[in-house]
């Protein structure tokens, strides 16, 4: 079976409670864009599919992706997959929209992760302290965290056995030894709830949008034995740099590019000591606490090390 067509099965199976379309039609609109038009079959697999959920006036979250998968908490490393986990409300929070109908942290035994759940799901209430079997939730990410959303197609389980919620706290020793791409000035996408970093103008959701600016930095923490990825936010960075969102708009202004920010910051800060302390999200570590130290670095390897990695 060609890739195409199995493409075509899976758009198929994902609307035909929804619309009266064959697997036929689907190949036939997806060949289109990979054989006339040239699209990359996974942006073609996307504008179809974007294309059918304005038809029949679903959002992404209403279509499962084809069967779910039972996993822990840390192994959710990867945005848009639907999964099933068994997990405890340790907390919850008062929603900021009223498009959300509960947001809270889960747990199991191998860490936490955030939720939200979709107003128009009507799904039942979870209550803290409660643990659920959660079938077929979808992930989201931002900033190196990961999260899973409950929606219309979610099936919620209460179930009376309790579980340990296991520690997802780390801290780490080392020197910064390099900045990975995405770092700096980015900008995300706009639209409510959806916060992914934009890749030459385009959302992997909503297409060409009009991004809002933010700062982060992606770096690479060597402790001497292992290489930890570790992700700042704007707060984080700030601190670290001294550089600011608004800082980093009129660098880059000034400049008429963008990149002039990554390279400053990489100035700053390769080859300096940290104590990094803050949640681990699959194979990022969220910095919350960081200090600088004074550490025997030598700025020279550090970065012909980096420049192997």
């Amino acid at each position: 079976m060609s890739d195409v067509r199995q493409h075509a099965e899976d758009i198929h199976d994902q609307f035909s409670d929804h619309l009266d379309i064959t697997v036929d039609d689907v190949e036939e609109r997806l060949t289109t864009l990979v054989d006339e038009y040239k699209v990359p079959v996974d942006e073609g697999r996307r504008s179809v599919t974007n294309h059918y959920l304005e038809e029949a006036g679903l959002e992404r979250e209403d279509i499962a992706s084809g069967g779910s998968e039972a996993v822990n908490v840390e192994d959710i490393e990867e945005e848009e997959q639907w999964v099933d986990i068994t997990a405890k409300v340790i907390e919850l929070w008062d929603p900021r929209s009223d498009s959300v109908a509960q947001v809270g942290l889960l747990g199991d035994p191998t860490g936490t992760i955030k939720f939200t759940k979709w107003a128009k799901s009507e799904l039942p209430s979870l209550e803290e302290g409660g643990v659920y079997e959660l079938k077929n939730v979808v992930t989201d990410e931002y900033q190196g965290r990961y999260s899973v959303k409950l929606n219309s197609t979610t099936v919620v389980e209460e179930l009376e056995d309790d579980i340990e919620v296991g520690d997802d706290t780390s801290e780490i020793e080392g020197a910064l030894v390099d900045m990975q791409s995405g770092s700096g000035l980015i900008k995300r996408c706009p639209e409510e709830d959806c916060t992914r970093v934009l890749q030459n103008g385009r959302c992997n959701e909503h297409g060409e949008v009009e991004g809002e600016f933010d700062l982060r930095i992606k770096g690479v923490v060597d402790d001497g034995i292992d290489a930890h990825e570790v992700i700042f936010d704007a707060e984080a960075t700030e601190s670290l740099t001294g550089i600011s969102l608004e800082e980093g708009k009129e660098m880059a202004m000034d400049a008429l590019d963008t990149t002039v920010v990554a390279d400053e910051i990489r100035e700053k800060i390769i080859g300096t000591y940290y104590r990094i302390e803050g949640p681990t999200f699959g194979r990022y570590v969220l910095a919350d606490d960081v200090e600088e130290l004074d550490g025997p670095v030598d700025a020279e390897q550090l970065l012909i090390k980096a420049r192997s990695m």
